[in-house]
């Protein structure tokens, strides 16, 4: 799947160089689509964190599916109901996510991808047929985005660049201000 390059985020200054001001995007309430289509790494963490919700592991875990970037082990798959494809967690009914404050960063995130060089984050978007919200009309712009979808993981990798860790709260009231000063 083709993916389009749509702004790159300073981790140092906050600052946001944006590359496509026309991208819009707005995820649409009970549409699910992502839930069936894409296939989910589970990281070593969010193994442990859905244990923590009190989940057996054979019951989301696949362990036929690897994924890699390069050499490098990612994770294993998410489970896939043998009855629609989707996701283990996903309801059939109301089309929300059982465990959707504890849920994978690549869910957190659909349908972008972000890439990590230095101190700059490259932010992209998959260019998914499937996905309704991607260049929506009513869409937010990529500020918004950011802010909307992306702080928790920014705070994370720049806590890793500055070797220090704080709680989401002061994470998420830092990185307003430093927004709302360069934005």
């Amino acid at each position: 799947m083709e993916k389009k390059f749509i702004a790159i985020y300073d981790l140092e200054s906050d600052k946001i160089e944006i590359i496509d001001d026309k991208f819009r995007f707005k995820c649409i309430e009970d549409c699910g689509k992502c839930c069936i289509y894409n296939e989910i790494p589970l990281r070593e963490e969010y193994i442990q964190k859905i244990l923590s919700l009190g989940y057996e592991e054979e019951y989301f875990v696949d362990y036929t599916k690897m994924f890699y970037r390069g050499p490098k082990f990612l994770g294993y798959g998410m489970k896939k109901r043998p009855f629609d494809d989707a996701c283990v967690f996903l309801d059939p009914e109301t089309k929300k996510c059982r465990i959707y404050e504890h849920r994978p960063v690549a869910c957190r995130i659909y349908p972008f991808v972000l890439v990590k060089h230095e101190k700059k984050l490259e932010i992209y978007v998959k260019e998914d047929p499937r996905c309704p919200g991607i260049n929506s009309p009513d869409g937010e712009g990529i500020v918004e985005i950011i802010k909307k979808y992306f702080i928790p993981i920014i705070e994370e990798l720049k806590g890793e660049i500055n070797g220090n860790r704080r709680s989401r709260q002061e994470d998420f009231i830092s990185f307003n201000r430093r927004l709302e000063t360069v934005v």
